[in-house]
């Protein structure tokens, strides 16, 4: 099966093509809102020698990270189905990560970080083994000191912002490889653990003529 991976969580921005987990294409820019993201996309489809109309699947990274970025990659990703009826996977952002970490040789626990914005971060925690990762504990939302702590203590954290570690669409792609829960590209949404703050409008009411 042919993918297109799609990965915007974080100012590194990066688009995969694989068939299965075997690697034939990546791009990757650092600009950020800059991105231009067809033209991101075009580009590692011509490195890897695959039309649009090959594309059997698109894998796309919902977060947690930059909301502009992860909605940009999904509403691609719903034109894309609405056009050709790909099949659509949705990867856990920090989970690619933790793929890709494993993949380069890092092993045992380790906590995954996202800066939230308003003194809370994304934290998650994986084993990395040499069979695979595991999800230890799963995304959630912590407040600053409590993040402070997990340094302050010497815990293994990385993420976007903190050194070099960016989730990448070839990870996201190698797990969508081996999955089979396919979904309706109109319903993907962005990892966002926070309480929704405001109210839906009451429908208007209609009022009888004079």
């Amino acid at each position: 099966m042919k993918i297109l991976a799609i990965e915007f969580s974080s100012d590194h921005r990066s688009v995969a093509v694989l068939d299965g987990e075997r690697l034939l294409a990546a791009q990757t820019v650092t600009e950020g809102r800059d991105t231009v993201a067809v033209q991101l996309i075009e580009s590692a489809l011509g490195q890897a020698e695959v039309g649009r109309s090959e594309i059997e699947c698109i894998a796309v990274g919902i977060g947690p990270g930059s909301y502009t970025g992860i909605r940009a990659a999904i509403a691609l990703t719903q034109g894309w189905q609405l056009a050709l009826g790909v099949k659509v996977q949705a990867v856990d952002s920090l989970e690619a990560l933790a793929r890709g970490e494993q993949a380069v040789g890092r092993r045992g626990e380790i906590t995954l970080a996202v800066d939230a914005q308003r003194g809370e971060f994304y934290l998650a925690k994986f084993e990395l083994a040499d069979d695979g990762i595991r999800n230890v504990e799963p995304t959630r939302l912590a407040k600053r000191p409590e993040y402070l702590s997990l340094l302050a203590a010497g815990q293994p954290v990385i993420g976007p912002g903190l050194g070099d570690k960016f989730p990448a669409a070839e990870h996201v792609g190698r797990l969508a490889a081996g999955r089979s829960d396919f979904v309706e590209a109109s319903e993907l949404e962005p990892v966002y653990l926070r309480q929704v703050d405001f109210v839906k409008a009451p429908p208007l009411r209609k009022i009888p003529p004079v």
